[in-house]
């Protein structure tokens, strides 16, 4: 059975008035198709049913506790590594031009406080917890970085930074996405009114930090000082930054592995704020 008659027996089995099924995407790990423009059906090249039945648990958890729309399940199939969900509007961040960091930062602040403040025991069942700590983040990131892909401006500061000790490791975990970066927000392209989060694969107890520093790496430090300042008390600056620093050499290692050049401008575009020339 190939991929397309997958999905049309899922969906006479579980959304029979279907009219319209399109190709929206593939990727490493799964294949996705657009039904009717409003749902999204998801199928893992490598079907783990535990899997997909924990993720269609955490979304529907998240769902009741995130104040931005997130993919909300419909169906699942975990036998088949099947998930549907309603699609979430709006144009991911990374496709955009010149967004409003400061404006942006407010808002992901905001919502990082809400998501920081959802008790442990009401995800425990459905997140791990991710704690590798600072120096590990420090040693892949040098593992990584190749010199010859980075302007020669930005290569000392770089070589600094990974010499360098790392902050010390933060004990404490939180709820987060782990993974807020411009690809998984989804904005209203006109008003730039933050319309989506998707993808929370990689949602787990982490350092509250790292989420910042996504959001440093990708928008900058405008979007960083908005989004600390509404995050309040305790904002973890230091180690975002820290973060910031250590992914941005890790997307850009991705870029050049995949060929994914929109990863490679973003990354080349952050060094002059992460790691400016002297």
């Amino acid at each position: 059975m190939d991929a397309r008659e997958r999905v049309t027996e899922v969906l006479a089995g579980h959304w029979p008035s279907y009219r319209d099924v399109v190709p929206l995407g593939e990727g490493q790990d799964n294949v996705a198709y657009e039904v009717d423009g409003e749902l999204v059906v998801r199928f893992a090249k490598h079907p783990d049913p535990a899997e997909t039945d924990r993720e269609a648990r955490l979304l529907a958890k998240v769902a009741e506790v995130s104040p931005i729309p997130v993919p909300t399940p419909v169906f699942s199939v975990p036998e088949q590594g099947c998930l549907a969900y309603r699609k979430v509007p709006g144009t991911t961040l990374l496709r955009l031009a010149d967004p409003p960091a400061a404006l942006l930062g407010t808002v992901l602040g905001v919502y990082l406080a809400v998501l920081h403040a959802v008790p442990a025991e009401r995800m425990a069942d459905v997140v791990g917890v991710d704690d590798d700590p600072p120096a590990r983040w420090l040693a892949e990131a040098a593992e990584l970085y190749v010199p010859d892909t980075v302007p020669s401006v930005h290569r000392g500061p770089i070589e600094s930074f990974l010499s360098a000790a790392p902050p010390p490791a933060r004990s404490a975990r939180v709820f987060s996405h782990n993974d807020l970066g411009v690809e998984h927000v989804l904005v209203d392209p006109r008003s730039w009114r933050v319309t989506g989060v998707i993808d929370w694969t990689d949602a787990a107890f982490c350092d509250p930090a790292y989420d910042f520093g996504l959001l440093h790496r990708d928008l900058g430090p405008a979007a960083l000082d908005a989004a600390l300042a509404a995050y309040g008390t305790d904002a973890p600056r230091e180690r975002a930054v820290f973060y910031a620093r250590c992914t941005v050499l890790e997307d850009l290692a991705y870029a050049l592995d995949t060929g994914k050049s929109v990863y490679a401008e973003k990354s080349l575009a952050a060094l002059s704020w992460l790691f400016p020339g002297r």
